[in-house]
């Protein structure tokens, strides 16, 4: 990092005091442009390339989990990468839910054409019932959102915040509703903030994808990215990810959590 973007990197550090150590330069209330940078779990391929971008950068940013199958050991959530999520909480990244088992939302149910809503149809995309469609009620589906948080806490000592982020982003207002019952606020992304990584590398390539995040991404975006697509043959990070950073940065963007973000800090706070 030059001079002038380490310099921008340690504006308004006291915002920031939440922030462990390793993300002590932080970035914060110096910059007139905000950006959240967010994860979502995936096959942890490029996980350990991730966070040194984002350690070298000083870049926080908040995971959204699921206990998804992954290239080596158990799922994203189990024992295997356990000592990944402690170095993260330590470096004083944020964390929320993404559902336990990467549980899709694909439908409301009703007991007649024009009734309320009594539950939801699903299909996990991991664990015991993975690629099943069957039905789950309001409790349920919070159940699922909860599982994941407590997992988080129970790993990383750390309180994930009271957000989730849906598979796909596939929701429906009954959805939303019930988790915001159940104390959790749904969390998408801007539509330049989709990064792509999700895409077929041989139509949508790296250098593409930089490109058009760089020209469009906006102050107040929420980025998207996982951390590790199985089906993407060009990984995206970190070539995408870390001149992404520099040149956001050069731009005069600063990198915060969602925990800072308008639209949820007071909810965040409500629960904390």
């Amino acid at each position: 990092m030059d001079r002038r973007l380490f310099a921008q990197s340690l504006a308004g550090t006291a915002a920031f005091g939440l922030l462990r150590p390793a993300l002590a330069a932080g970035h914060g209330t110096g910059c007139a442009k905000t950006v959240y940078l967010t994860f979502d779990t995936g096959h942890m391929g490029i996980a350990d390339l991730v966070a040194d971008v984002l350690k070298r950068h000083a870049v926080p940013v908040t995971f959204f989990a699921a206990n998804e199958p992954t290239q080596q050991g158990d799922g994203s959530l189990g024992e295997t990468w356990a000592p990944w999520w402690r170095a993260r909480a330590a470096e004083g990244h944020e964390f929320a839910s993404h559902t336990y088992d990467h549980m899709y939302w694909r439908g409301d149910l009703r007991a007649s054409k024009n009734g309320p809503v009594t539950g939801f149809r699903v299909r996990p995309s991991a664990g015991p019932r993975a690629n099943e469609n069957f039905t789950v009620d309001a409790a349920g589906y919070c159940d699922e959102i909860r599982r994941s948080a407590q997992r988080l806490q129970q790993i990383t000592g750390r309180k994930p915040l009271p957000l989730f982020r849906a598979p796909g982003g596939k929701t429906s207002p009954a959805l939303l509703d019930a988790a915001r019952q159940g104390g959790y606020m749904h969390v998408g992304w801007a539509s330049a903030g989709f990064l792509g990584d999700e895409l077929p590398s041989d139509r949508y390539p790296n250098a593409q994808l930089l490109a058009q995040a760089l020209k469009n991404i906006r102050s107040g975006d929420i980025l998207l990215a996982h951390l590790g697509i199985w089906s993407r043959k060009d990984p995206w990070a970190p070539a995408v990810l870390e001149p992404l950073v520099t040149g956001l940065l050069k731009q005069g963007f600063c990198f915060r959590t969602l925990r800072e973000h308008p639209d949820y800090r007071d909810w965040v706070a409500k629960f904390a």
